[in-house]
């Protein structure tokens, strides 16, 4: 996982966090609305660096190493 990617993923959990948090979601259900909401505002902040850039953010890298064989 590439530095870009960690940071959108922080960015999808804090957004995630902090929407479940200003509409006081309990449960799995209005959970399960918060993410998506959160995982949205990460991919379209993605979306625009990588419009503006030309480059995209998604990688190959895995943070787990290869099975040695």
């Amino acid at each position: 996982m590439s530095e870009e990617e960690l940071i959108f993923t922080a960015i999808a959990e804090l957004s995630t966090g902090k929407i479940a948090e200003t509409e006081n979601a309990t449960g799995m259900a209005e959970n399960k609305i918060s993410a998506k909401k959160g995982g949205q505002v990460a991919k379209n902040a993605r979306i625009e660096l990588e419009e503006q850039t030309g480059k995209t953010v998604v990688s190959d890298k895995s943070f787990l190493p290869k099975k040695v064989r």
